[in-house]
């Protein structure tokens, strides 16, 4: 009997959907032996709180997009559901694996212990794991003295091509008899135009257009909660799952500047892919922020779980305009511009008194551009957590005044009081009896009254929270964080 099995390598997608400046493929097709590209819906993953429907649809189009663009090299994606481990070890059965190739993930507990079980896996099965850093980050570091040379050095480094011929991968002949070993994935999706599409194609427009014209009102428009859904770049979600690398944004922002009649939004649009691997590379340092407080002397805050609190801020009714406009739009749309973002994890955290954690898998599993690096250190921030940060507890109204003044958003959104006065439409709990006639409103009825006093609740937040401030212990972890992460935090990012 002949048991000579096939030589291979894999090239292991995780959040890195793209082919070009994809370091695990170069390195793949480098290596000169027929190359398996590979991705798994983990059904951990898919069970796991921090998850919906939204996000696998968006990696279901990446991965249509990249096998559209491999089509010419009669290749695929193989796209399969189970468990990396399982589904290797079958693919063992029918290739010798030499080596997989993957970036180093900064993701959230469960995908870290199952990177730590495979890593184990390849050791025992003789299989080579490469890893390669990921947009900058650095994984190992003792502090971030110079972290921010190492990142810039990684950024203005030169791409790595996507240079191929259908001779590195296994032909798609090879894939479809593997297909038949598995449960294969159907990457169709439902068709929704509410929803930014995946992929790496869709990416580059959404990059294009804002170099094209988008940018020029990028400061003006960046706190406004409608203004700002055409003014930013709307580039999180391609980064999050890697049709784009952070590099080749920078990197093209960088060519656009040196003709760009405005360069003032250029430059601050590079702020925040810095602020953006800053936060990350903070949470590859210090994992524990998934779960507790980076400064331990938050760990005594106790706060007493309110689950109909919860449910009103979750599903838009806590009688608050701005915020049930923000959380019904994030709900339905997937996106929500940083300041809003800020401000219904401050209403959250300071005026319901609620858990930062209790926020997180809501947020999670709305956020189309869900990235572990930036929801539990940004959780933790604008909850007043860290200690070495500003305390902010925003304001609904006021900020509902100043970046929504005619009320476009909130009619949008909370439909029911788009037919109000526009002061009204703001903070409808000041409208007499007579008001709510004249205008055939009932509020309680149409609308919900407030759930909370928002001055007395902003007063307690704040007094209790400035205490905690003076403890020992937040302070001396203060000193402990800053020790760790010498790159000073940054303020808005979109």
């Amino acid at each position: 009997m002949n048991t000579y099995k096939s030589h291979i390598n894999i090239v292991w997608f995780k959040r890195d959907l793209r082919l070009q400046d994809n370091e695990a493929i170069f390195n793949a097709i480098q290596s000169n032996k027929p190359t398996l590209l590979l991705y798994v819906f983990e059904n951990s993953l898919q069970n796991d709180g921090h998850y919906s429907e939204r996000h696998w649809d968006f990696i279901k189009q990446s991965i249509k997009d990249i096998n559209q663009q491999l089509a010419p090299l009669n290749t695929k994606v193989l796209s399969v559901s189970g468990e990396v481990i399982s589904i290797i070890n079958s693919i063992q059965e029918i290739y010798k694996i030499d080596t997989v190739f993957s970036h180093q993930e900064t993701g959230i507990k469960i995908t870290y212990e199952r990177d730590k079980s495979f890593k184990r896996f390849c050791k025992n099965n003789l299989i080579i794991w490469k890893e390669n850093i990921n947009n900058g980050i650095f994984r190992a570091l003792e502090n971030r003295k110079n972290w921010i040379k190492l990142w810039e050095d990684y950024m203005n480094s030169k791409q790595f091509p996507f240079e191929a011929a259908s001779q590195n991968f296994l032909s798609l002949e090879s894939i479809l008899f593997l297909e038949n070993s598995f449960e294969t994935v159907s990457l169709q999706t439902i068709p929704n135009d509410v929803f930014q599409k995946g992929g790496t194609n869709m990416g580059n427009k959404y990059l294009e257009s804002f170099f094209y014209d988008r940018y020029q009102d990028y400061n003006r428009n960046i706190s406004k909660p409608l203004l700002a859904r055409k003014s930013c770049s709307r580039l999180s979600p391609y980064i999050a799952w890697g049709n784009l690398s952070s590099r080749q944004v920078l990197q093209q922002a960088a060519n656009f500047r040196l003709t760009s009649n405005n360069k003032k939004q250029i430059d601050s649009f590079v702020s925040r892919l810095t602020w953006q691997a800053h936060f990350i590379q903070k949470f590859e340092m210090e994992e524990i922020m998934e779960f507790e407080s980076v400064n331990k002397g938050f760990h005594t805050l106790k706060k007493k779980t309110n689950h109909s609190y919860i449910q009103a801020w979750q599903t838009g009714q806590t009688g608050f305009p701005i915020i049930d406009a923000c959380m019904r739009c994030l709900n339905q749309t997937g996106y929500l511009n940083f300041r809003m973002r800020a401000m219904v994890v401050s209403f959250f955290t300071h005026n319901l008194w609620q858990p930062w954690q209790e926020a997180a898998p809501h947020l999670s599993q709305m956020f189309l551009d869900f990235e572990p690096g930036i929801h539990y250190p940004q959780l933790q921030m604008q909850a007043g957590e860290t200690g070495i940060n500003m305390l902010r507890i925003y304001n609904p109204l006021k900020n509902s005044l100043e970046h929504d003044p005619n009320g476009e958003f909130i009619k949008k959104w909370v439909s029911e009081l788009q037919n109000l006065p526009i002061p009204f439409i703001h903070n409808p709990s000041k409208m007499t009896f007579l008001d709510q006639k004249f205008s055939n409103f009932d509020l309680g009825v149409d609308y919900p009254k407030p759930i909370v006093n928002i001055e007395r609740t902003r007063k307690h937040a704040s007094d209790f929270l400035w205490n905690m401030k003076k403890n020992p212990l937040v302070k001396e972890e203060n000193n402990r964080i800053l020790k760790l992460h010498t790159m000073a935090d940054v303020g808005d990012s979109d």
